[in-house]
């Protein structure tokens, strides 16, 4: 395991929890967007080049960004007055342990089933790239396209409700 892991592991660990924990929504999403980096950072130390700039690409520069511009946009960034906790808040816990062990569980018994070695796949970022940029090029743009349609959505609705409380 590399010395980088155990940062990286904290910062992520930061992040989530960040994301969670705090109050103010703008907060939360940014504290999104670092868990969403560390993740990213995790993948490349991994030797994972696609999947640790997938993430960089997808999530901390297209969601968490996003996310922020929705929160920014609506009223969504203002904190409650009321408490932010509910009143079954024991009913979720013992929910999430049951959750957490049945996956548990299913970890450890999948660890015999694994391959102690893997081989390191034959395949690069680059063999990716010119794949995405030749064969695959008409469901990339199509994806672009539904991403870019989403996000005017995403923009008309809130000016729309903008307008509404004004």
């Amino acid at each position: 395991m590399s010395i980088a892991f155990y940062p990286l592991a904290v910062l992520t660990l930061a992040g989530g929890l960040g994301a969670v924990l705090l109050k103010n929504t703008v907060h939360c999403a940014l504290a999104l967007s670092v868990a969403f980096a560390g993740l990213a950072l995790l993948f490349l130390t991994l030797d994972a080049q696609f999947a640790g700039f997938a993430q960089i690409l997808v999530y901390v520069g297209a969601v968490a960004i996003l996310v922020v511009f929705a929160i920014l946009l609506t009223k969504g960034s203002e904190t409650p007055e009321s408490g932010i906790f509910s009143h079954t808040w024991f009913v979720g816990l013992i929910i999430a342990a049951g959750v957490f062990a049945v996956l548990g569980w299913a970890v450890l018994q999948s660890v015999n089933a694994l391959p102690n070695e893997s081989a390191v796949p034959a395949i690069t970022v680059h063999d990716i790239g010119n794949a995405l940029v030749g064969r695959y090029v008409l469901p990339l743009e199509i994806v672009a396209l539904l991403l870019t349609a989403a996000t005017i959505g995403a923009v008309i609705v809130a000016l729309h409700e903008k307008e509404g409380a004004k």
